[in-house]
């Protein structure tokens, strides 16, 4: 890269910064006042959003091969994470796995996001959430609850797709319903379960609203689902400024993949819709021609945290919807404390079969000074 051209980055990076107009310094987004604020004068700065998100028609995305002038992406050569920033940022180490190891894009293509649900939570709240559920974990040791830190914390937007789409469906199949009857055997009689089949063949129609598929590989669709819902009337139209302070992920699957996965999801939906609709208890076989139509997509930023705890050196993983609060992750189980519950449940099961079937007395006592020792 030439002098001039090194110059020119420089200039233009220089210029996307978010400068405090009172001060000079760089601003960050703060999700309790959903403003701009300066760390350093304490300044704050209003964001122009729009709530009206639209929905995209899907065919736009397959051949669209935008190149985002005001943003770069860092690769992680450790890990392979994929990191959106703008142009401005500079990261000295990967915020998945620590290392310095990364890699920076002066530009990227592909579609840019269409929406984003900002951070509601700050930072410092985050790690309180994290740390009072942590606390709650029934059978986590004494010692990791009571020193907890919160490493590496960081709140990073999640790419994902979701869809809309009108389905329509022909199905044919062998479904079936257990039945019993009254049999007479050389013993008398006995009651015989059995299954009564018969074909099916119909239509079926359903709208789907928002099938939403994570976009990223740092993160898994189950753990992406079990940490929504997000605050559905805080979506907004796509602004950079949101991202200030923090870190935007950009997609490992485009439109497509999402796509084909969220057909996936929908078909699973048709059959369970179809086989309530006849009520049955057994497939035989269930075979389905599922055609969409009216399919738009949104390309949207996820709020999450991310944060580790360190216990007999081993790491464990915390996400914290940056929305809601929902909090999803590991802790450390302690042998003696899952041993302390197995012991209270026989005790409990005991006590009960001593009450009503009548047991030497001793025994109970035996367990109950079991308990205790453990406990001690």
């Amino acid at each position: 890269m030439s002098d001039n051209e090194v110059y020119e980055i420089e200039k233009q990076t220089k210029a996307d910064f978010i400068k405090c107009q009172a001060c000079g310094s760089n601003m960050v987004f703060d999700p309790e006042s959903q403003m701009l604020f300066c760390e350093h004068c304490e300044t704050k700065v209003s964001i122009e959003s729009s709530k009206q998100v639209s929905e995209i028609a899907i065919e736009t995305a397959f051949s669209q091969t935008e190149v985002w002038s005001d943003t770069a992406v860092l690769t992680c050569s450790n890990c392979g994470a994929s990191i959106a920033v703008s142009r401005e940022e500079v990261a000295l180490c990967c915020p998945y796995c620590g290392t310095s190891h990364i890699k920076k894009t002066e530009e990227i293509c592909g579609v840019k996001p269409s929406a984003l649900y900002p951070f509601l939570i700050t930072k410092e709240n985050a790690e309180v959430i994290a740390k009072n559920w942590a606390r709650r974990k029934l059978f986590a040791p004494r010692k990791f609850k009571k020193d907890l830190v919160a490493n590496n914390l960081r709140g990073i937007y999640q790419p994902c797709f979701t869809f809309d789409s009108q389905t329509f469906t022909f199905y044919d199949g062998r479904l079936g319903k257990r039945k019993t009857r009254t049999v007479k055997t050389k013993n008398g009689y006995k009651t015989q379960t059995y299954i009564e089949w018969y074909n099916v063949r119909g239509s079926i129609s359903l709208a789907y609203d928002d099938i939403t598929i994570t976009a990223s590989e740092n993160i898994k669709q189950s753990t992406m689902q079990k940490l929504m819902p997000f605050k559905h009337d805080t979506i907004c139209a796509y602004e950079k400024k949101y991202l200030a302070g923090f870190i935007a992920n950009h997609y490992d699957k485009d439109v497509r993949k999402s796509w084909a996965e969220a057909k996936v999801v929908m078909e699973g939906d048709i059959k369970n819709a179809i086989l309530r609709k006849h009520n049955c208890d057994v497939v035989g076989h269930l075979n389905t021609s599922t055609t969409h139509s009216n399919v738009t997509y949104k390309y949207v930023l996820l709020p999450i945290y991310y944060l580790n705890y360190h216990y007999k050196n081993k790491s464990y993983e915390v996400n914290v919807n940056g929305s809601t609060g929902r909090v999803l992750g590991k802790s450390p189980v302690s042998p003696l404390k899952v041993l302390i519950a197995i012991a209270v449940g026989a005790a409990a099961f005991f006590g009960l079969y001593y009450l009503f079937k009548g047991v030497d007395s001793s025994a109970v006592s035996s367990i109950n000074g079991l308990i205790t020792r453990l406990i001690r």
